[in-house]
C-alpha cells in the first residue's frame, strides 16, 4: 500500500494540471493576435512630418487586427534609399508593399522588380500614375479637391482687395503637384470676374519641411515687399512661413493658407497664425490600406484609386476643437 501511494503522488507532481489534457494546453490563450499571415512593408516620404507617422501606426496597428506583421520605413525624402528599401521589401517576400513615392517617375523601376516578383504594390498619400507599372490601388486624400478648397480660402482670406500670393511647393511630389493645379486653377476662376485679381505672384520650393518653408517665405518677402497672401503645400512648409513672417513683422499684413491638418497646424489655426487648412484624414488612408490589402489577398476587385475628401478647417474649427489646448 506504501508502495502504491508513492507512486500516485509521483504522478500527480509530473501532472500538475492533469495528465490527458495536453492537447487544452497548446491551445491559444482567447482573445491573443492571429497567427500571421505574412508581412507588409511600407516605405513612406518621411517620418519626421507626424502626418506619415500617423499613416504608418495605423498600418501596423490594423494590420496587427487581421494577421499581418508590419515593418515601417522612412524614404527621408531620398528616391535612391526608398529604392534600396523596396529592394530590401522584396528580398524579405513580404506579402504587399506600401509606398508614397518620393518621386513618382524616378522609382519606376523598383515598382517593376516588385511587380515581377509577384509582390503586390499599393500607394499611400502620393500617388503613382505613371505607365508602365502595376499598382493595385493607390490610396489617397483627394488632393485637387483640396488644392481647389485652399483656393477658395485664399479668396475667403483676402477678401475683395486681392493681391499678389506666394505658392510654396513641393513639386517632386505627385501629391503636391495636384494640390497646387487646383489651387491655381480655383484662383484663375476667381480672377475671370473679379475687380481685384488676385496674382500668384511667385512660385517657390519648400521641401515640404519648416526649414525649407521659412527660408522660401523669407525669399518671397524680399522679392515682393507687397506680398498679401501664402499657400503652402503642407503644415510643416505653412509653419516655417508663419516664422518668417514674424521676423519680418509682417503677420498683420500676410494671410497663410496650409494644408494638411496636423495638431500643430490645427493650433496655429487657433491662434490666428494660419488662416484655414484642408484638413487630411491619414489615419483613415491607413485603415482603408489594409483593407484593400485583405481584400486583394481574398482575390476581390479594387478600384484603381480611393480618394478621400479633405475639409477646410478655419479658426472657429479650431476654438471648438477639444484636441487642442
Amino acid at each position: 500500500m506504501k508502495r502504491i501511494l508513492l507512486l500516485l503522488l509521483a504522478s500527480a507532481v509530473a501532472c500538475p494540471l492533469g495528465c490527458g489534457k495536453s492537447n487544452q494546453a497548446t491551445q491559444p490563450v482567447s482573445g491573443s493576435p492571429a497567427a500571421p499571415k505574412g508581412t507588409i512593408g511600407v516605405s513612406l516620404l518621411t517620418l519626421d512630418n507626424p502626418f506619415f507617422k500617423v499613416i504608418g501606426d495605423t498600418i501596423t496597428s490594423e494590420g496587427k487586427k487581421v494577421g499581418y506583421e508590419t515593418i515601417v520605413v522612412s524614404a527621408e525624402k531620398d528616391v535612391a534609399k526608398q529604392s534600396n528599401q523596396i529592394k530590401d521589401f522584396i528580398v524579405k517576400k513580404v506579402s504587399a508593399i506600401v509606398l508614397s513615392p518620393c518621386d513618382s517617375k524616378a522609382i519606376i523601376p523598383v515598382i517593376k522588380e516588385a511587380n515581377d516578383a509577384g509582390i503586390p504594390v499599393f500607394t499611400v498619400d502620393i500617388p503613382c500614375n505613371e505607365p508602365g507599372v502595376k499598382i493595385v490601388t493607390q490610396v489617397a486624400t483627394d488632393n485637387y479637391g483640396g488644392g481647389k478648397e485652399a483656393g477658395r480660402a485664399m479668396i475667403e482670406a483676402l477678401g475683395e482687395a486681392g493681391g499678389k500670393v506666394a505658392i510654396l511647393h513641393f513639386k517632386q511630389a505627385e501629391s503636391c503637384q495636384l494640390r497646387v493645379k487646383g489651387f491655381r486653377e480655383v484662383i484663375d476662376a476667381h480672377n475671370k470676374t473679379a475687380k481685384a485679381k488676385i496674382d500668384m505672384a511667385i512660385e517657390l520650393e519648400s521641401g515640404a519641411a519648416k526649414d525649407m518653408g521659412y527660408k522660401a517665405a523669407e525669399d518671397a518677402l524680399q522679392a515682393h515687399a507687397d506680398l498679401r497672401g501664402i499657400f503652402a503645400i503642407n503644415d510643416p512648409a505653412a509653419l516655417g512661413a508663419r516664422a518668417a513672417l514674424e521676423k519680418a513683422r509682417k503677420t498683420d499684413k500676410v494671410l497663410i493658407v496650409g494644408f494638411d491638418g496636423q495638431p500643430e497646424g490645427k493650433q496655429a489655426i487657433k491662434e490666428g497664425k494660419i488662416y484655414a487648412d484642408p484638413i487630411q484624414f491619414p489615419d483613415k488612408m491607413g485603415v482603408e490600406i489594409v483593407t484593400a490589402i485583405v481584400k486583394y489577398s481574398k482575390g476581390e476587385t479594387l478600384p484603381p484609386q480611393m480618394l478621400i475628401p479633405t475639409r477646410l478647417y478655419r479658426k472657429a474649427d479650431g476654438l471648438a476643437d477639444p484636441e487642442l489646448k
